[in-house]
């Protein structure tokens, strides 16, 4: 393995991460598995999802575990000096930083942009709010529930005329720290090509609307109102779960030729020739003719009878499993979906990078730091010179030579 290899894509790169709970965490920890060095500032107390129990996993709580592996902790309380002036250093040599306080919350301390970007002008600084800075949004409180709520997502959730649903797990709080991800890497690019960093701002509000694709598209671009469903789809039939012998089985014939496919499968090779079935707007214009035709067929054989006939044939289909049942599906395919991180009594068992890289892949150094674990030696650092912290050095380089780029 090479250096690189061994170090990350994002190798040489310090993350100075101000942020909390989710949206935040999530994307930091992306950067981190991919080589970044991240300094993860709490507040005394810690961050939030800390508590956020049960479940928890040797007392920790398995939320905060899963999104702030490959981190350095340090505990500032920003209303005393010392911890101030050095979270304020650790903004002057970071390539990122990063923040989810509500808009302005950071500006009474010099580490809002304006204040950062001063001292660093390189620096790539990263915002993520609910609903962005305008004087009608900076307020509101930025859950990803709320935005479930308010951007039409739980409209859409839930079975026909019955009530709204939130998902599953905090979809936008995930898509926004994806596009944290994509936005800082895209303003890394620009500094690499100019030499200046940026501001990039990320809202859940914002990110649940383009989240939210084809459903805001039916009425931005066509003027339709989408509305509750359940497991159905607006524009293709059959997409959803359909019972068999033993339990429901998601089937999506999402082009014509799979739905022929599906068909022969099933034994009613005629249905594809019915004009009442022959095209996708024609299946989901007669859904309702045509679903007791397949579930006639479909009871007649346990579900994972059908799952590999029709696998086999090439029609897309799925059991509807547990999230264990879905961890062992993706074990099954090979995709190797849990590591561990740390070793002996501080290993913590973590859900893999979700990128493979074939030269530079994810690495797993370190696994969820305790509140102020590198307290100290990151203390230490940002009073001396920028040299080597343990493995891996902190941050891609001096103070000194960050200034001398800078032409400061």
């Amino acid at each position: 393995m090479t250096v690189d290899q061994a170090r990350g894509p994002l190798a040489g790169l310090l993350v100075a991460d101000f942020s909390r709970i989710l949206a935040g965490p999530y994307a930091t920890m992306l950067l981190a598995d991919m080589g970044a060095e991240v300094v993860k500032v709490e507040g005394p107390g810690g961050d939030d999802t800390r508590t956020w129990q049960p479940p928890v996993r040797d007392g920790i709580s398995t939320y905060y575990l899963g999104v702030n592996r490959n981190k350095r902790s340090v505990a500032l309380d920003l209303r005393e000096a010392g911890d101030l002036a050095a979270a304020r250093e650790l903004a002057r040599r970071a390539d990122v930083f990063i923040e989810n306080f509500k808009p302005g919350g950071l500006d009474r301390f010099g580490l809002d942009y304006e204040s950062v970007s001063a001292a660093n002008p390189a620096v790539v600084y990263a915002s993520i709010s609910g609903f962005g800075r305008g004087p009608k949004g900076a307020g509101l409180p930025g859950y990803d529930l709320i935005v479930q709520a308010v951007s039409g997502l739980m409209s859409v959730t839930g079975d026909p005329g019955g009530e709204p649903y939130r998902a599953g797990v905090a979809v936008f709080d995930v898509i926004s720290g994806l596009h944290a991800t994509i936005g800082i890497l895209a303003a890394l690019n620009h500094r690499q090509q100019t030499g200046r960093g940026q501001r990039v701002e990320i809202s859940l509000l914002a990110s649940a609307l383009s989240g939210l694709v084809n459903q805001t598209s039916a009425y931005v671009a066509g003027g339709v109102v989408p509305f509750r469903m359940g497991n159905s789809h607006p524009s293709l039939f059959p997409y959803e779960p359909l019972p068999c012998a033993d339990g429901e089985l998601i089937i999506t014939a999402g082009n014509d030729l799979q739905f022929r496919k599906l068909a022969q499968v099933l034994g009613v090779p005629e249905l594809p020739d019915d004009p009442r079935f022959g095209r996708n707007e024609d299946r989901t214009a007669n859904r309702d003719q045509l679903r007791p035709l397949l579930v006639e067929k479909l009871r007649t054989r346990p579900k994972m009878e059908w799952f590999r006939e029709l696998t086999a044939a090439g029609v897309p289909c799925g059991p509807i499993n547990t999230i264990d049942q879905g961890v062992a599906f993706a074990d099954e395919v090979g995709l190797d979906p849990v590591v561990v991180v740390g070793e002996g009594d501080e290993a913590i068992p973590s859900v893999r990078h979700p990128i493979t890289f074939s030269a530079t892949p994810a690495r797993y150094r370190r696994p969820p730091p305790a509140l102020d674990q590198h307290g100290a030696e990151i203390r230490r650092w940002l009073t001396g010179s920028g040299a080597k912290m343990g493995p891996n050095e902190l941050g891609s380089r001096p103070a000194a030579a960050r200034d001398e780029e800078a032409g400061r």
